[in-house]
């Protein structure tokens, strides 16, 4: 079906596209996204490793936290979920470039 040459270059082009999606995985391990809550006044970077780098409150929020512990536990835990949300699509949206085109399930294979 593929011959000798047409099997081992579909062989080369596979490999390729792997080393190329581990090295797109390696920085996309080191890119930071940011989210936020309270129009800014919780803000949150991490790495679309889901790594937490930084988590800002704003001193008049804490000021009013004082007296609604609830309330800054709810905007903390809403920047982190943007933040999540926007590493998750950045990736999505970065390793769907080397399997836009393929059969289903074929993209699986470089994983």
């Amino acid at each position: 079906m593929f011959g000798k040459a047409g099997l081992g270059g579909l062989m080369q082009q596979a490999q390729k596209m792997q080393e190329n999606m581990k090295k797109a995985q390696a920085e996309l391990a080191a890119t930071e996204v940011g989210g936020e809550a309270g129009n800014g006044l919780v803000k949150v970077v991490m790495t679309c490793g889901h790594q937490i780098r930084s988590i800002d409150i704003s001193p008049e929020l804490i000021a009013e936290a004082a007296e609604d512990k609830e309330m800054l536990e709810d905007l903390v835990l809403a920047a982190v979920n943007a933040a999540h949300e926007a590493a998750e699509s950045l990736t999505s949206a970065t390793m769907g470039k080397f399997t836009q085109g393929l059969p289903a399930g074929i993209g699986d294979f470089f994983k």
